[in-house]
């Protein structure tokens, strides 16, 4: 897929954020706790969401359950 399309593009799961304790990036203004994100795309190490600002972001999948 891509990646100027995610954003039109379908939702392939849902994830809900668990934390936003980030030790090198600040997270918490994108990111809210207990909230639940759409998924656009998916690495290994990180997931692609439309986060708080209503763009794709991409962060580490530890933040999410």
């Amino acid at each position: 897929m891509h990646f100027k399309q995610w954003l039109d593009g379908p939702t392939l799961k849902q994830v809900t954020c668990r934390h936003t304790d980030a030790e090198k990036f600040k997270v918490s203004d994108m990111l809210t706790p207990g909230k639940t994100y759409d998924v656009k795309n998916e690495t290994e190490e990180f997931i692609f969401i439309v986060d708080n600002s209503g763009k794709i972001g991409g962060y580490y999948k530890t933040y999410f359950e």
